[in-house]
């Protein structure tokens, strides 16, 4: 059915939840698990303010802060696989919205699933926050499975 699942993961405990699903999925079918963090582009708003206060290199701390945070989340989901039993191979997807970083990996790594949660906010609050699942699943060329 499935041979490459993509794993989404922002570390957070919803996100664990899919990876828990995701990982025992791709045990129980044989396939290939890969397990992507996503890191936005630095802020340029935020860069500039630093860049006015004289701080030094604010792009450079940014993105060390972000692989920093994203070897963090991706150590602790191959630590979770491998508890459960399984492989996978992990990757940390830089300077992308995290949606389009999903489906951008998805495409170049040929999975045929993609696994992540979602909050399931719904009206004001999914419009306000924004919804990186619904924009996966409006945009996905593969089957996306949701965890709540």
């Amino acid at each position: 059915m499935y041979k490459h699942l993509l794993v989404a993961t922002d570390g957070s405990e919803l996100a664990t939840r899919a990876l828990a699903h995701g990982a025992a999925l791709a045990k129980a079918l044989g396939a290939q698990l890969t397990v992507a963090a996503v890191t936005d582009p630095w802020p340029v708003l935020e860069m500039a303010q630093k860049a006015q206060e004289k701080k030094p290199d604010p792009i450079g701390a940014y993105e060390k802060h972000a692989a920093e945070w994203a070897q963090g989340v991706l150590t602790q989901a191959r630590s979770t696989v491998e508890a459960a039993g399984g492989r996978c191979q992990t990757i940390h997807v830089q300077d992308k919205h995290p949606s389009e970083g999903i489906l951008d990996t998805a495409k170049e790594l040929a999975c045929d699933a993609i696994v992540m949660s979602t909050h399931g906010r719904r009206g004001l609050r999914r419009v306000v926050l924004g919804s990186q699942a619904s924009d996966v699943i409006a945009n996905a060329t593969v089957p996306v499975i949701i965890v709540k």
